[in-house]
């Protein structure tokens, strides 16, 4: 098995590409062998920034033999197109999410992969990280029961309140504020928790859902506003409900809750690799009382000294090991890995995993078909007129393999 790093190109030198080089030392399995943008500014910008070089042409791209893994990081109405030559052209891709605009564009990528025998994969790959690790070796091992209910919550509060038009990345790439609104906070971030979800229990079976635009006007033009607020009712095989959120209006909450009859697991903030996952179990009676008053004294306690409030509700929570230990930015170092800001995550672990499959000829972790669900599943959640009140969803995931658990 060949131990060279994989020469990839990035295709789209916007905002979200600055994350993905933010830990690029860390991965010495993969090499960046350019960038390509259809906007000169941007493509000099980012070319010289990350000191890579630029191609004159996405043919210049799909014509270098010495790559072979293209990342389209462009815009989610280019996915498609981009993905597909590059697949054509013989080239393995790892995209951003979604995997296309709708189910039919999915599906086609999907079947083109095989045909080529390549590999394909779409964000996010935070399921890899620490967080998800942890809490699905939690559902396996039991530690919460059997599973009745699931609350998963990706709501980033009002966007357009918090000047996202000053947000910049490090090269000096905009936020893509109009794109944002036009393609829907669904589209671009119902996956995070979805995935996750995916990944533990398996393809969703029926969902029903609704979506709306709450706020018409979020200052800018726009050709039409996307939904700004999606809420679905999802159900998985064994009987698991999962109740999702999705909104650029509410509070800010990016938290999984999954509910058995041993109690709760959960975690507060799904876009940190390494969130810690609680568990709170149910106690009865009196016991259940005397919990109670402990969790609250405690709470006070750590609230009077200004400690981090890990204790809600009404019972004892215990912070769960982690299934893996976190990344770090040195061996033996304890600093979690960022990909640039305030983003604790990395975004090439999706990435390294496809490299790692390529090499060792097995089945990628982020396999297509993920991708494919999640397109179904965000095209259900923004745009529930297209479809019966009560969806059944088509597609099936194969067994998503963990990573080694200690």
């Amino acid at each position: 098995m060949t131990t060279e790093p994989m020469g990839f190109a990035i295709i789209g030198g916007g905002y979200v590409a600055d994350y993905y080089m933010g830990t690029l030392e860390a991965h010495p399995e993969l090499k960046c062998l350019g960038v390509w943008d259809n906007n000169p500014e941007r493509l000099a910008a980012f070319a010289h920034h990350h000191g890579i070089k630029a191609y004159e042409s996405y043919e210049a791209v799909l014509a270098d033999e010495g790559l072979e893994l293209v990342m389209n990081l462009t815009n989610p109405r280019s996915h498609f197109e981009l993905t597909k030559a590059a697949l054509e052209a013989g080239k393995h891709v790892y995209t951003e999410k979604p995997l296309g605009m709708n189910s039919d564009e999915a599906r086609a990528l999907v079947e083109l992969a095989k045909e080529k025998e390549l590999y394909l994969s779409t964000a996010p790959c935070s399921l890899l990280g620490e967080t998800a690790q942890t809490l699905w070796k939690a559902v396996k091992d039991g530690v919460v029961g059997k599973v009745r209910l699931v609350y998963a919550a990706f709501d980033d509060g009002m966007v357009h309140q918090m000047q996202p038009q000053s947000w910049r990345g490090v090269s000096g790439a905009p936020w893509p504020m109009k794109d944002e609104f036009e393609i829907g906070c669904t589209y671009e971030h119902a996956a995070y928790v979805l995935s996750w979800l995916a990944a533990i229990f398996g393809p969703v079976r029926t969902m029903k859902s609704f979506a709306s635009v709450r706020v018409p006007d979020k200052g800018i033009e726009v050709e039409s506003m996307a939904p700004d607020f999606t809420v679905g009712l999802l159900e998985y095989d064994d009987e698991v409900v999962c109740r999702v959120t999705c909104s650029i209006v509410a509070p800010i909450d990016k938290s999984i809750t999954i509910i058995g009859d041993k109690g709760i697991l959960y975690t507060k903030y799904v876009r940190n690799d390494a969130s810690p996952v609680y568990f709170k179990p149910n106690v009865p009676g009196k016991a259940g009382k005397i919990a109670g008053r402990v969790s609250a004294l405690k709470g006070m306690i750590e609230k009077r000294l200004g400690l981090p409030f890990s204790v809600s509700g009404m019972n004892v929570e215990k912070k769960l090991p982690y299934a893996r230990q976190p990344a770090s930015t040195t061996a033996g170092g304890g600093n979690l890995l960022r990909s640039g800001g305030n983003k604790p995550v990395d975004f090439l672990r999706g990435p390294s995993e496809m490299v790692a499959a390529i090499r060792e000829g097995r089945p990628s972790r982020l396999p297509p078909e993920l991708g494919l669900h999640m397109t179904e599943l965000v095209e259900g959640l923004q745009y529930p007129e297209r479809f019966d009140p009560v969806r059944e969803l088509t597609t099936e995931i194969p067994t998503i393999e963990p990573l080694p658990w200690r």
